[in-house]
């Protein structure tokens, strides 16, 4: 293993139902945080990389997985226990499924000649499989990192939310959008689309205008607008307000900074733009989440 700055971090388990366990990572600190976590052969693992990178360590270091921004993991092997040793790098954020297979059959047996690894000829063997996050999967991911529902219906909407997850990933019989829309055919788009995201999250204070945007990128202003909802399934400057608000939310639940401080660093010159803001996506105000989060 290469010299790194490794710290032991913290993740987030949410109990569906006996056998069907989700995980959320988010690494939010400047160091690689390093996640274990026992899981045998009985159990399928799908992990889900939102931004940032992750690596996944098997055999005490001898074989390693990356797993990119945008891309999806899945692991299934009935020879050998595959334990969570995943190695988390800074501003990432994760979701995993961890399934047994027993419950998996029980949803799909009526599909079962649709998935490779349900048929006979998988049954003791290892599947790997790696693709990229589909726009759809993107937003159920997206609200599973950010739900922000009552108490009472919580579990359902998890579960819910869970399931759809699980239904879009195994929806082979329509093509991806990737391969509906030319543009996103081309290699080169899809870097400068993504390469537009990376700049208006690095100056979300102060982000350029969509003209700005598209030179810099060396795109049409059509391209980077119909690109960039392609891709991330919203406009650049909802997706923008999006990342702004989860930002604040966790600068605020810091308890390191208070309404203003938070509201200009994501770029709100006063602070009730920032709390009108805030309201409009989480509604409620900073001051109100941040006492409901302390109850």
């Amino acid at each position: 293993m290469n010299d790194k700055n490794i710290a032991v971090g913290s993740l987030q388990e949410i109990f569906v139902e006996p056998g069907f366990l989700v995980l959320k990572f988010q690494n939010e600190t400047t160091h690689i945080q390093q996640f274990t976590r026992k899981i045998d052969r009985s159990f399928l693992q799908f992990h889900f990389c939102m931004k940032g990178r992750a690596k996944f360590v098997f055999n005490q270091g001898t074989y390693a997985l990356d797993v990119p921004e945008e891309q999806s993991l899945l692991l299934y092997n009935t020879k050998v226990d595959l334990p969570l040793n995943a190695e988390v790098y800074p501003n990432t954020w994760m979701l995993s499924l961890v399934m047994s297979i027993q419950k998996f059959h029980s949803l799909f047996s009526q599909q079962a000649e649709h998935i490779p690894f349900l048929s006979k000829e998988f049954e003791d063997k290892k599947y790997y499989t790696q693709e990229l996050i589909t726009p759809p999967i993107a937003v159920v991911l997206s609200q599973l990192m950010n739900y922000n529902v009552h108490p009472t219906i919580l579990d359902l909407y998890v579960k819910g939310k869970i399931y759809e997850l699980i239904a879009l990933y195994f929806n082979k019989t329509n093509t991806t959008t990737f391969e509906q829309c030319p543009f996103l055919v081309d290699e080169e788009n899809v870097k400068r689309i993504r390469k537009a995201k990376d700049i208006v999250l690095l100056r979300m204070a102060e982000p350029p205008t969509l003209k700005e945007l598209a030179e810099e990128i060396g795109l049409s202003l059509k391209k980077l607008k119909e690109g960039f909802k392609q891709i991330y399934g919203d406009s650049v400057y909802s997706f923008l307000f999006d990342y702004k608000m989860e930002y604040a939310r966790k600068m605020l639940e810091s308890n390191q900074y208070n309404v203003n401080e938070v509201g200009l660093k994501v770029g709100y010159s006063t602070s009730s733009h920032f709390i009108a803001a805030f309201k409009k996506k989480y509604g409620t105000t900073p001051k109100k989440y941040l006492m409901s989060q302390t109850q």
